[in-house]
């Protein structure tokens, strides 16, 4: 039947060659199982049978399809296959030639899986060669050495038949010493989407662009007033360098059109590197940063890239959702973290990039969901959970895949990713083998849901959050050829979460217990939230001391979300250093306002005042602190009257300021004394300071000694009054006999002399006697009580009287 089918005149045909082949194959099995029944032959047999299944069974020969153009071909065009095959085996391979197979075209979207999962080659599923000069002939394929082949093929010649997808192998053929017949020892299987006539239903396709990287900037940021940020390492500069990964999405992506996925982390992250910034380095030391060029490069392309396009923003630093549902809910304030970031993710995306995104879409990682996830998820304001139809999977027996959007209750809608085209760029896509069949698998699965109904349907893509460099060409070549192809149209992302969702597609969430087992233990453990929330109680505490409270919540603020995200999935070790870190650094900063220790302190007397000092090492001035001081012994030493004395602290920035505290002392004896920093709320600030009084009170003894001395100088004042007293009077005497001499002597007065006085002598005898002795009721004292005054100097020493 296969030789009538042919023309007459004609060859026949490479399939029908083929076929022949394969037929005399089959018709000479009954010989030659005759023959193998004589005893010599068997131990022969059974080694051509072991080695025929090494040969053939094992891929002898590695076969490698890098490329495929085009990747889907349309009539007219000219299929070219170009790749490798490599000799792994230890013989060589003699007559080797390439074939290329088509095979049967494939009518579910299963049967795509099972292909792309089949090993070795089967006579019978792996399709006829096409034959006649569509080959490429080797002599031989030394071992070890990989041999390029190119073939090229009119489409007209491949024999297509109706819409679909086909089954498209590259095979290698060839003899080897030990098995000297021709057979297949190598085969790659790869798809051929084929509709050349545009299809009557178009699939309405939405594909996520993710622009997420790991945390890199850290709290801590320097004394100058712009904050110089200061990074943990300098690898967020490699993947925006020409060939970095984020370079890549970028230049990739903004030819595509495709709906931006953003963590704006890594954007307030990319805008801090365009100034000045620091990068840790052993020990406390920090180097200048140099690649501000580089993330204005990359920023500048970014902000073109996005113009015109749909952006979805994660909430900052894209919090681990299902991390935060599974072990973080129980623990005070986790979910206020979620709440922060969500709402500080608009406006950092929007002064960033100049455009205004939406925020109302969450996605946990690779679309999982459980009842806690969704709740979680949407408690912080979105209505919509990105989820992926391997985790909410279909149970109503549709025989076609649903569009994407599902009412799950409460106003929250599930937009259901295809999962099948979501994880066909996973894997080591480095070598153009393996990025070739990536890209043909996920066009074939493509078209085949196109296929499987005349209903319009909407479809998401969500790969995964970071795609490599490799991976993300591949993608990028995928959905260049689907949005080029004649079955798909674009969609944004919200116009797919608001279509009409089909009646019969799931909609009930999957419980707790369904969730993947790989997942879970990749999640944050509560001891991370646990941590997170000492972080925040130590920051709280601090801010309400500092007079510009800014310059240290921003930041704390945003390396907390940090310590939530998605990407310390499966480097628990790293989180843990970070956690770490960020906590390390506010108790570093705490501990900068500080009380200076004092050693033991003397009181003498009832009553004497303590000094205690406080420094602030900060950059900024501190207030709202009231520094108290205790006395553990209130009956032997008071404070302020009381058991404790209180006073309001503020310290500028650099400087200390020291209190003093007035004190009473009850009796003698060592008494304790402890001074504490509290906030204005009462809540304890920084370690307190212990310090002992020894009490030393005035005693009678101290009195009488004290008495005593005061009464000897008493005693001596006296002593010197009465020898100037003495002095004077003598002194008046000798003045009083003398005048008595003059009047003797003088015949014209023999009364006295006083009526010839001068008033001059009259002021110099009231200077001398302090009142006239002849004034009417004053009469002068014999002995006067005090000295006259000399008119002299007063000697050194001397005590004058005025």
């Amino acid at each position: 039947m296969a030789e009538a089918a042919d023309f007459q005149g004609t060859s026949p045909s490479p399939a029908r060659r083929w076929l022949r082949r394969t037929g005399a194959l089959f018709a000479g099995a009954p010989l030659l199982a005759g023959l193998l029944q004589l005893p010599a032959a068997a131990p022969t047999h059974a080694a051509e049978q072991d080695s025929l299944k090494a040969a053939s069974g094992s891929g002898t020969v590695s076969v490698a399809v890098d490329s495929l153009t085009p990747t889907v071909p349309g009539e007219g065009d000219t299929l070219t296959v170009s790749g490798t095959v490599t000799n792994q085996g230890k013989q060589a391979v003699t007559d080797a030639q390439v074939d290329l197979l088509l095979g049967p075209a494939l009518n579910t979207r299963s049967e795509i899986d099972t292909v792309a999962e089949r090993a070795g080659y089967q006579a019978g599923l792996d399709g006829a060669p096409v034959g006649g000069k569509y080959v490429k002939e080797f002599s031989k394929l030394t071992p070890g050495v990989a041999q390029r082949f190119s073939i090229s093929v009119p489409v007209d010649k491949l024999d297509l038949g109706g819409d679909g997808v086909y089954q498209f192998s590259v095979s290698l053929s060839g003899e080897t010493s030990a098995q000297p017949w021709d057979h297949v020892l190598g085969i790659e299987r790869t798809f051929l989407p084929w509709q050349p006539d545009g299809a009557d239903t178009k699939t309405r396709t939405t594909v996520l662009w993710p622009l997420v990287s790991t945390a890199h900037m850290t709290a801590q940021t320097g004394s100058n007033e712009s904050q110089t940020p200061v990074f943990s390492d300098d690898e967020l500069a490699e993947e925006l360098s020409a060939g970095g990964r984020l370079q890549q999405l970028v230049s990739l992506g903004k030819q595509l059109d495709v709906t931006w996925v953003i963590d704006p982390d890594l954007l307030a992250s990319v805008d801090a590197m365009t100034e000045s910034y620091r990068v840790e380095g052993e020990g406390d030391t920090t180097t200048a940063g140099a690649h501000r060029e580089v993330a204005r490069q990359w920023l500048a392309e970014m902000q073109k890239a996005v113009q015109g396009k749909e952006v979805v923003a994660l909430p900052f630093a894209d919090p681990d959702v299902a991390s935060l549902a599974h072990n973080g809910t129980n623990v005070t304030g986790s979910l206020s973290h979620l709440k922060e970031a969500t709402d500080v993710a608009a406006d950092t995306v929007e002064s960033i990039l100049h455009v205004e995104p939406t925020t109302d879409f969450a996605w946990p990682v690779n679309g999982a969901v459980d009842p806690s996830i969704v709740k979680v998820a949407t408690s912080a304001g979105a209505d919509k959970v990105i989820a992926r139809s391997d985790s909410l999977v279909e149970t109503g027996g549709l025989p076609y895949t649903p569009s994407a959007a599902r009412p799950i209750g409460g106003g929250t809608t599930a937009v259901v990713a295809d999962a099948r085209m979501s994880t066909a760029f996973q894997g080591n896509l480095t070598r153009a083998s393996s990025s070739t069949l990536a890209v043909q698998r996920f066009l074939a699965q493509s078209l085949a849901l196109n296929l499987q109904t005349d209903k319009q349907r909407s479809i998401v893509v969500t790969p995964q959050r970071m795609p490599t460099a490799s991976q993300a060409r591949a993608m990028a070549e995928a959905v260049t050829a689907l949005q080029g192809s004649t079955w798909s149209e674009s969609q944004e992302l919200t116009a797919a979460a608001t279509a009409k969702p089909d009646s019969g597609a799931t909609t009930k969430v999957p419980a707790a217990s369904q969730y993947s087992s790989s997942l879970r233990k990749q999640e944050l453990p509560r001891a991370a939230f646990e941590q997170i929330a000492t972080t925040k109680d130590k920051l709280d505490n601090f801010k309400v001391i500092l007079s510009r409270e800014s310059r240290v919540v921003t930041p704390f603020g945003r390396a907390m979300n940090r310590e939530m995200s998605t990407s310390w999935r499966g480097r628990s070790g790293e989180a843990a250093d970070y956690r770490n870190g960020i906590e390390a650094y506010i108790d570093s900063l705490a501990g900068q306002v500080t009380l200076i220790e004092k050693s033991e302190t003397k009181l003498s007397g009832r009553s004497a005042t303590i000094p205690v000092t406080v420094q602030n090492n900060l950059v900024q001035g501190v207030e709202h602190l009231v520094l108290r001081l205790t006395s553990k012994s209130p009956r032997r030493l008071e404070i302020g009257g009381d058991t404790f004395y209180e006073q309001r602290v503020t310290v500028s920035g650099g400087h200390s300021q020291t209190v003093k505290f007035p004190t009473s002392a009850q009796a003698n004896g060592q008494a304790t004394v402890v001074a504490q920093l509290f906030t204005e709320d009462g809540q304890p600030y920084g370690s307190p300071v212990t310090f002992e009084v020894k009490v030393t009170e005035f005693t009678a003894t101290v009195m009488l000694v004290i008495g005593g001395g005061f009464l000897l100088l008493v005693l001596a004042g006296f002593r010197m009054y009465t020898q100037r007293k003495r002095a004077a009077a003598r002194e008046a005497e000798q003045d009083s006999a003398q005048e008595a001499s003059e009047t003797d002597g003088d015949p014209e007065n023999p009364e006295g002399a006083e009526d010839r006085l001068t008033p001059e002598d009259l002021l110099k005898e009231e200077s001398v006697t302090g009142t006239r002795a002849d004034a009417p009721g004053q009469p002068s004292d014999p002995t006067p009580d005090t000295p006259a005054e000399n008119a002299d100097p007063s000697g050194t020493g001397e005590r004058v009287d005025r």
